[in-house]
């Protein structure tokens, strides 16, 4: 379902290339979403919250390191985004996440979702232009 298509691309490699590997991440969050035979979610979507955590600090400092390199003139913007993204999910609550983990799962695909489709498709393509 979640792949990443020409029209995401930006261009840069580097970028490209993580971008490639959240739509992953975000294929595994509908995979479970859509996974009716696991009845206890809870530790998978914490799993797939962490890492989607530690991945994107991670493309989220390249990203920036790359901005920076080119003296790209929205990089604060850029950065603001990639703070809010952050403490989005930092703020996840896990313990609502267990009470209601079909939900839990569901908003952090829509989350994820919206993400890709605004962030990628708008604001970092604006970087290789």
């Amino acid at each position: 379902m979640y792949e990443l298509k020409e029209e995401y691309l930006t261009g840069i490699e580097q970028i490209d290339n993580e971008h490639r590997t959240l739509f992953e991440i975000a294929d595994e969050i509908y995979q479970l979403c859509q996974n009716d035979f696991v009845p206890d979610k809870y530790d998978h979507i914490v799993n797939l919250l962490q890492r989607l955590k530690e991945y994107a600090i991670m493309h989220f400092d390249h990203e920036e390191a790359y901005m920076e390199s080119i003296q790209y003139k929205k990089m604060f913007t850029q950065k603001i985004q990639h703070d809010n993204f952050k403490r989005k999910l930092e703020t996840m609550d896990l313990e609502i996440i267990d009470d209601n983990q079909d939900r839990a799962v569901e908003e952090l695909l829509e989350f994820v979702t919206d993400w890709l489709a605004n962030h990628i498709m708008v604001t970092d393509k604006q970087i290789a232009e």
